[in-house]
């Protein structure tokens, strides 16, 4: 089972999708709307669509399996929490240096909401059944 090829997957499938989705809402301007934050999390959907395959290919009872859903969760817990506390301390700053001559905006969205987690989670999982099914077919192991 070739896991090392997922996160690429997830990764490349999130990426494009935050980037129709920002096409849609933005227009032109959708490239300024990229980054940290925004719908799905590229993030989770990275790491989600490994631990998945980890899933379907040695067990869901695996050690590997248990490993990758601990890494999951910290990924998770650092989306939704830590990095929504570095967005708000930059609306702070970014507040305080208002009005100064050389000032340097800083990135206020960085974190992600529960749906934003949820679609990363989406994305990931039918990555990893599209690779899992998909090496099936190929190689029958």
């Amino acid at each position: 089972m070739p896991y090392f090829v997922a996160p690429f997957v997830g990764w490349v499938a999130s990426g494009c999708l935050k980037f129709l989705i920002n096409m849609i809402r933005h227009g032109k301007d959708a490239r300024l709307h990229m980054g940290n934050g925004g719908f799905p999390s590229t993030h989770t959907s990275t790491v989600s669509a490994t631990v998945f395959l980890i899933g379907f290919g040695e067990g869901w009872f695996s050690p590997a399996f248990g490993i990758g859903v601990a890494f999951l969760f910290i990924t998770i817990i650092d989306a939704t929490g830590l990095r929504i506390a570095v967005g708000k301390q930059a609306t702070v700053v970014n507040t305080l240096t208002d009005g100064q001559k050389e000032r340097v905006m800083l990135r206020e969205r960085m974190g992600h909401t529960k749906l934003e987690i949820a679609g990363g989670l989406v994305v990931g999982f039918i990555c990893s059944l599209v690779l899992f099914v998909g090496w099936r077919l190929i190689v029958g192991d």
